[in-house]
């Protein structure tokens, strides 16, 4: 747009008006006695089509108001000032000095004709006062006003770069993501096992997955304790919501008081003060009942997998077997000997799950599964149907005599195994608790005992094997002989005839059997002792087997020499005694007795036991010779062990009378015993029989028990009966 004229208008009158303030600041002066006096307030009232109020008023016609007062002249430029904010007031920037140079010009302006003039301004007297200031109107949007030369305007304020704000907000971006890059990069490479180890072991579970315990078998596979399947019953404490009402629920299908139920629902805490989430109300749940809790849906109470020993057979070999724990771990008998091998080796899984209601196994998860290895089993020698009979006729037996304790001990030729071995009394091995611990022991391993005459066939044999005697030989016999400082006495007086061995072991004699070990001596009396099997354990196979004692020779007093020869100041254990005869039926060679015939792995592999240790003894020849002896016991008029003669069958055998030693203490009462072996001829079958009976009469159980197990046990095989009669024996020959 063209710059606008910095002419000073004129008003109605043709008179140039002046500036609203001159150089100084100050109002132009007007002129005395000229018409544009009154130009001042015009030019203050101006119109927005440049005419003054008057004008307007007038109709147009821009005459002076000489009657108008100073107060009408003076009027404030905002009551006339047209609605425009963009007009600017009328305004003499130079101060009047252009104004000046123009004074009495007239121009006109504007299409209507108005002719705008301006006063020239005279110079102001000093007496004269000062003309009174005038405002400035506001400055039309259209014609700025001149800037005073003598200041600079104000420059405008900077505004803010927004191109400078981007870059900064990028740059902090871009630093921050770097920032969250690089920690992710840290986190998932370089500090990723330890937080993931951390963070797994929260979530971790641990499943103990239970071996199988092996089976425990008779000779033929069937079997004598195996594991099934069950559940345990477990609660937890916190979750319960009604201890009473659940334990109600829960009596009748575990077959336990509801108060006891309740007590083991309580609250209670752990050593760590931790509440207690875990406890046991029963074991070996069968399935059944199992299912029918878990129906029930009660809170707090849980079921999972178990194991549950059976025994079918009840008491049937329950001192050999023994039994478990709840946690099936051996605890007597052979599941305590063979534990580590029947218990095998339990498995585990370990998983991932989730926390809280999120309790599960997480898809994808760590998981892991060691699987679990079962137990092997064992096949023993015992006969089932003769165990069960062995045990019955022995209780049947003992039953005689009140507070007894017996034991019984079939071992078969040549092999040396264990066919049956009972105790009396015995327990139940299914339901083993309460029951009293010298009922569950084993009587045969376990029970130490003065053997007593029974051990008179080791003396005799020695003296035949050392050739100190013959089976001819025959000795005058007293009544009576002292050692030491002890008489010795035979029951049978043979008032000092000549008796032969066969008469001397049928009446028992203590007096022959001292003058025979006269001739053997204390040292070889005593290696004979141990090859047949004394003074140590047999290694059957059973836990806390006694090894007996046997007495040195520098060791024995005057007594000894006759003590000793006839079973007396002597420890062994039915056991022992019983793999004495069966030597003496097995030609003279000593066989291991065992208990355990073969592993049978979890794959079913079966390894057959170590083969038992075997050592010459006698010669077959002499133990043929002392087999001939001992039948005298079973077919002589009046001899010791005549109840013990089967019909069928040729037996041999001999009785015995001893003490029970406990800690080395002699016990109340007597131990009588028959161990014996048929069919004499050729034997296949030891049985040694041991009473102990406080009150006395064990010789009236021993033989009569020995008959009837060895009857039953020739039938059971088939064992036909002896074909010869036994012979004809003389006591007292000529």
């Amino acid at each position: 747009m063209p710059p606008r004229s910095e002419e000073p208008r004129r008003d109605a009158t043709g008179s140039r008006r002046g500036s609203s303030r001159n150089a100084g600041g100050r109002g132009a002066e007007p002129r005395s006695g000229e018409p544009g006096v009154g130009g001042i307030s015009d030019a203050r009232a101006y119109t927005p089509r440049g005419r003054t109020v008057r004008e307007q008023r007038a109709g147009g016609r821009a005459e002076p108001d000489a009657d108008a007062g100073p107060a009408a002249q003076r009027r404030t430029p905002r009551s006339t000032r047209s609605g425009d904010p963009f007009r600017p007031a009328l305004q003499v920037l130079d101060g009047g000095r252009a104004g000046a140079g123009r004074a009495g010009r007239r121009e006109a302006t504007g299409p209507a004709g108005v002719v705008r003039t301006v006063t020239p301004r005279t110079p102001r007297h000093d007496d004269e006062p000062p003309a009174p200031r005038r405002r400035t109107a506001a400055r039309r949007p259209d014609r700025p006003a001149a800037r005073r030369p003598s200041r600079k305007p104000p420059k405008p304020p900077r505004l803010a770069d927004p191109r400078r704000r981007l870059r900064l907000g990028t740059v902090l971006t871009l630093t921050l993501f770097a920032v969250i890059g690089i920690r992710l990069v840290v986190l998932q490479t370089v500090e990723t096992p330890a937080y993931a180890g951390g963070g797994v072991a929260d979530r971790l579970r641990t499943v103990t997955l239970p071996a199988a315990r092996g089976a425990i078998y008779d000779r033929d596979g069937a079997p004598l304790a195996h594991s099934v399947e069950a559940r345990y019953v477990y609660a937890d404490p916190t979750q319960v919501k009604d201890q009473q009402a659940t334990a109600k629920a829960l009596s009748p299908l575990l077959g336990m008081p509801a108060s006891e139920l309740a007590e083991k629902m309580k609250p209670r805490k752990r050593v760590n003060g931790v509440d207690s989430q875990f406890e046991y109300l029963a074991r070996g749940v069968d399935i059944d009942r199992a299912r029918k809790i878990t129906a029930l849906e009660l809170p707090g109470i849980y079921t999972h997998r178990d194991e549950r020993r059976e025994v079918p057979g009840g008491d049937l070999a329950a001192n050999l077997l023994g039994f478990t724990s709840q946690d099936m771990v051996g605890l007597e008998g052979l599941e305590a000997r063979y534990d580590d091998m029947l218990r095998g080796k339990d498995g585990k899984r370990v998983y991932e799950v989730g926390l809280g209601d999120l309790a599960a196994p997480i898809p994808g998860g760590y998981s892991e599964t060691t699987k679990a290895r079962p137990g092997s089993s064992l096949k023993l020698t015992i006969d089932r149907d003769l165990q069960f009979m062995t045990q019955r006729m022995l209780s049947r037996h003992m039953a005689r005599s009140k507070g007894s304790t017996g034991a019984a001990v079939v071992i078969e030729i040549p092999s040396g195994e264990v066919l049956a071995q009972a105790s009396h009394p015995t327990y139940n091995a299914a339901k083993p608790l309460p029951s009293d611990p010298t009922d569950r022991e084993d009587a045969a391993t376990s029970f130490v005992v003065d053997p007593g005459s029974v051990h008179k066939a080791i003396t005799f044999g020695a003296a035949l094997q050392e050739r100190v005697i013959t089976p001819d030989t025959t000795l005058p016999i007293a009544n009576a002989i002292k050692k030491g400082d002890t008489w010795f006495y035979d029951t049978h007086r043979a008032d000092g005839k000549r008796m032969s061995l066969p008469g001397m072991m049928a009446y028992s004699s203590n007096v022959g059997t001292i003058q025979i070990a006269d001739k053997l001596g204390p040292e070889r009396l005593i290696d004979y002792q141990k090859r047949f099997g004394l003074g140590e354990a047999t290694g059957v196979g059973m836990p806390g087997e006694a090894s007996g004692r046997l007495l040195p020779a520098d060791e024995w007093s005057g007594s000894s020499y006759g003590s000793v020869p006839i079973g007396h100041s002597v420890d062994a254990t039915p056991l022992q005694m019983a793999a004495v005869y069966a030597t003496i039926a097995n030609n003279g060679t000593y066989v291991q007795p065992r208990l355990v015939k073969e592993v049978i792995g979890p794959d079913g592999k079966r390894t057959p036991t170590e083969p038992p240790v075997t050592r010459s003894v006698l010669s077959p020849e002499n133990a043929a010779a002392l087999r001939h002896i001992l039948e005298a016991v079973t077919t002589v008029e009046d001899a010791t062990g005549r109840p013990a003669a089967i019909p069928e069958w040729r037996v041999a055998g001999k009785t015995g009378t001893g003490w029970r030693l406990v800690d080395g203490r002699k016990q109340l009462g007597e131990v009588a015993s028959f161990i014996g072996m048929a069919p004499a001829e050729k034997p296949r079958y030891v049985i040694a029989v041991f009473a102990h009976t406080p009150s006395g009469g064990g010789g009236a159980i021993a033989a009569p028990a020995f008959r009837d197990m060895m009857q039953f046990t020739l039938r059971h095989y088939g064992v036909p009966p002896s074909g010869e009669k036994a012979p004809k024996f003389t006591v007292y020959p000529r």
